[in-house]
């Protein structure tokens, strides 16, 4: 089944998924230097999905993303024997465990950003100066508040503080910080349910049924899924987050390309069987 575009074609689209594979990199990086303030000592083993949601999330749709395109695109049918099959199915749902994990790891962060105290006699970053004290500038960025910096991170009069940890925050800041986890939390419940209409998709061609009424659902719900998508990588871009604005461009592109693989395949699988009914 691999007939689909050209040599730059092709070209094109593995270099997106290396992009995306790069992405698993900035997110550590910008997660890391979260984590050392997040959690002062040390980072336990059931913090990990907390301290590196977008790491491994990212990380477990980048191998998903793969077996997809081996499925869809890179195996001819006839190399789609039971082990095969089998082996795939079962990577796929390891992806999907870390994946559901990483929501979770998204819905704790979104708990953390609403654990916050206010802090009462604070009318100035000033006065946290040299008590190792941050600012959250962005969800999972924060600066060192410094006698340098202190007047400019702010000019708000009233400040809260997150409860795990010394870090403050102005009540503007506090709300986009939320909208921010609040559209993690969205964005990786929408993915779900894509993969899980790419999964409905596959086993249906599989099955030559990815036909009339099941076609024209799947379309429908992948428009809304989608379009929410698009919403959610112009929202980060409009916010100034661009790694989150330019990983779920790409994962857009990516997904495209496996929609585009699938379609492929139901037309060759048509085609073979016109050709077999011309010879019945």
């Amino acid at each position: 089944m691999r007939s689909q575009g050209g040599t730059l074609f092709q070209v094109f689209k593995y270099t997106v998924y290396v992009l995306l594979t790069v992405n698993v990199g900035l997110f550590g990086v910008e997660e890391y230097t979260a984590a050392k303030l997040q959690f002062p000592d040390g980072i336990a083993p059931g913090d990990l999905i907390e301290a590196f949601a977008s790491t491994i999330d990212t990380a477990a749709w980048v191998v998903l993303l793969l077996l997809f395109e081996i499925e869809t695109y890179v195996l001819e049918d006839e190399q789609c024997t039971k082990p095969t099959t089998l082996s795939l199915h079962a990577a796929r749902v390891l992806c999907y465990l870390v994946i559901v994990y990483a929501f979770y790891g998204y819905a704790a962060n979104l708990a953390f950003t609403h654990a916050v105290t206010a802090l009462p006699d604070v009318t100035s970053l000033c006065a946290l100066v040299s008590d190792g004290w941050s600012y959250a500038v962005d969800l999972d960025e924060y600066v060192e508040i410094t006698s340098a910096n202190c007047t400019s991170l702010s000019a708000q009069g009233s400040f809260l503080r997150f409860d795990t940890m010394p870090a403050a925050v102005d009540l503007p800041g506090l709300v986009d910080i939320q909208r921010l986890a609040w559209t993690d939390v969205i964005n990786s419940g929408v993915w779900l349910l894509v993969v899980l209409l790419l999964e409905i998709d596959v086993r249906l061609q599989e099955r030559n049924r990815y036909e009339g009424a099941a076609l024209i659902a799947s379309l429908a719900m992948k428009v809304l899924l989608y379009l929410t998508l698009f919403l959610a990588a112009v929202y980060w871009g409009v916010k100034g987050d661009f790694v989150d604005f330019w990983d779920a461009f790409l994962w857009l592109v990516a997904f495209a390309f496996i929609e585009m693989n699938i379609l492929e395949w139901r037309r060759e699988e048509r085609r073979l069987r016109r050709v077999e009914d011309e010879f019945d």
